[in-house]
């Protein structure tokens, strides 16, 4: 089953404005994570794009294990995605110049000719979000509510969507 059009649309809603998300990847064994900005490109390609230098350990990890997860998390919103799939190491210019903002020269002062500089491309498989009502109202009303009844709280959407 792939996802439909709307799908991505309502994961891209939830996370084009997280900024920051927690990139896991395996070394030896061990998960590691590790806080990435992902380029603000639109999500119509199911995929998250990061920048990374080709030397990190990051890139050592994913040239060995594939599979990655991306995951956000909103208090603000109480919106939270969890993003599954394959990451590759891209070196092409022309993704790295439609990727690039001059924010990233603070990572990478050489710019986009750095010869160590690499998109780090994840092609999304799987995603599940959380998306809870935003008021902290609404949300006490909520628990309040399942206190009196004994039935769990009704906090909002979880959905699993197959994007690949």
């Amino acid at each position: 089953m792939t996802s439909t059009h709307d799908e991505r649309e309502k994961i891209w809603a939830l996370i084009k404005d997280a900024r920051v998300a927690m990139l896991t990847s395996e070394d030896d064994g061990r998960l590691r994570s590790r806080p990435m900005v992902a380029s603000q490109k639109h999500f119509d390609d199911g995929c998250l794009w990061f920048f990374t230098r080709a030397d990190s350990p990051k890139a050592d990890q994913v040239k060995r294990e594939h599979q990655v997860n991306a995951a956000y998390a909103s208090a603000a919103d109480n919106s939270f995605v969890s993003l599954s799939g394959e990451a590759s190491l891209v070196f092409d210019r022309g993704d790295i110049d439609a990727h690039w903002n001059d924010m990233l020269k603070a990572w990478f002062p050489d710019g986009k000719s750095d010869p160590n500089l690499a998109l780090l491309k994840v092609d999304v498989h799987q995603a599940e979000y959380w998306d809870a009502p935003g008021s902290r109202m609404v949300v006490a009303f909520d628990y309040l509510k399942a206190r009196i009844t004994g039935k769990p709280p009704q906090l909002g959407e979880n959905k699993k969507v197959d994007l690949g």
